[in-house]
């Protein structure tokens, strides 16, 4: 009887299946801890925070016109509060008394919500054109309520083209506005000039009621004298061809002089820097060195009795309180 023959299993076979496989081992996830999550829930309500913050509008320019008294205009719209002014009190500004006394009162009646007028403020260098405007402004203010103050805003020459702008934005204010323009003047081909001559009187819309203009200018007509006359030389017709520019000055209602003062008006003023600020020397001393500054410097200004009382307060070791 014949045998049937015997399956063989390879040698390889057969020592792999002796072999144990190795069983792959499945590590479970860890359980979070309990500082991983507070991590991962403060992250995420920051960024809800964020998100909302992003979301929520931003307080406009006109919603904070209650923050302070002065403000500087940017052309990008914003209007940046000015915590303190650098001014000169009242009753230090000597030899102007008469355009001191006709600003004080068109101001005050403004603030007061009665008619007044746009006013440039031009003249001689040095003689308190600006300090005038911004003691005006401070002096109105004493005694006024919070929601009647005068606010004071500064408009840079170069941004004049913005001054638009800044009208649509003041118009629907309850406060009213000193616009202001220190040193204010216009080059022969410089068309900026349209924009503040709208304002004051040409436009549609027009000045809002809530607001006036002050300007300082060394010009009276707020265009260089040769630039003038070479435009009136070339033009066809020479009284047309300057009017429109020289017309812009005549749409201020007051014109305020300030010319050069006398020696005494100069020596009035160092002696009423020196009395306010407790600087003490012999008079005869301080007029003769006060004058010798003034020589110095080839003019006799506000500016220059300023400047002179500086110069005598640090060399006396005097502080100026205030300033």
């Amino acid at each position: 009887m014949s045998k049937k023959p015997s399956k063989t299993v390879p040698r390889a076979a057969s020592k792999a299946s002796s072999r144990k496989l190795p069983i792959a081992a499945t590590k479970r996830p860890a359980a979070p801890s309990e500082h991983d999550t507070a991590d991962r829930i403060a992250r995420s309500l920051e960024a809800i925070a964020a998100h909302l913050s992003a979301a929520s509008p931003k307080p406009s320019a006109a919603d904070s016109l209650g923050s302070a008294d002065a403000f500087v205009w940017h052309p990008n719209g914003r209007l940046v509060p000015v915590p303190r002014v650098s001014r000169v009190d009242l009753g230090l500004l000597k030899g102007i008394e008469q355009v001191r006394d006709i600003l004080i009162e068109n101001t005050e009646r403004f603030a007061d919500g009665l008619p007044a007028n746009n006013a440039l403020l031009w003249g001689a260098r040095g003689m308190g054109k600006s300090s005038l405007v911004k003691a005006a402004h401070a002096s109105i203010n004493v005694n006024r309520k919070p929601a009647e103050r005068l606010k004071l805003i500064e408009i840079h020459r170069e941004d004049i083209e913005s001054l638009p702008a800044l009208m649509d934005l003041l118009r629907s204010s309850d406060f009213h506005f000193i616009v202001f323009c220190d040193d204010l003047s216009f080059d022969g081909n410089d068309a900026s000039y349209k924009s503040l001559k709208a304002v004051l009187e040409g436009g549609i819309e027009g000045r809002p009621d809530n607001v006036i203009l002050y300007a300082t200018s060394n010009r009276r007509h707020l265009l260089a004298r040769d630039m003038i006359e070479n435009e009136r030389s070339t033009a066809i017709n020479p009284g047309e061809a300057v009017e429109e520019k020289v017309s812009l000055s005549d749409r201020f209602g007051l014109w305020l002089g300030f010319h050069r003062c006398s020696q005494d008006e100069y020596l009035a003023m160092v002696k009423g820097y020196c009395g306010h600020f407790g600087i003490k020397l012999d008079e005869a001393e301080l007029e003769r060195e006060a004058l010798e500054w003034s020589t110095t410097r080839g003019a006799r200004s506000g500016r220059v009795a300023w400047q002179f009382t500086q110069e005598l307060a640090g060399r006396l070791g005097v502080k100026l309180a205030g300033k």
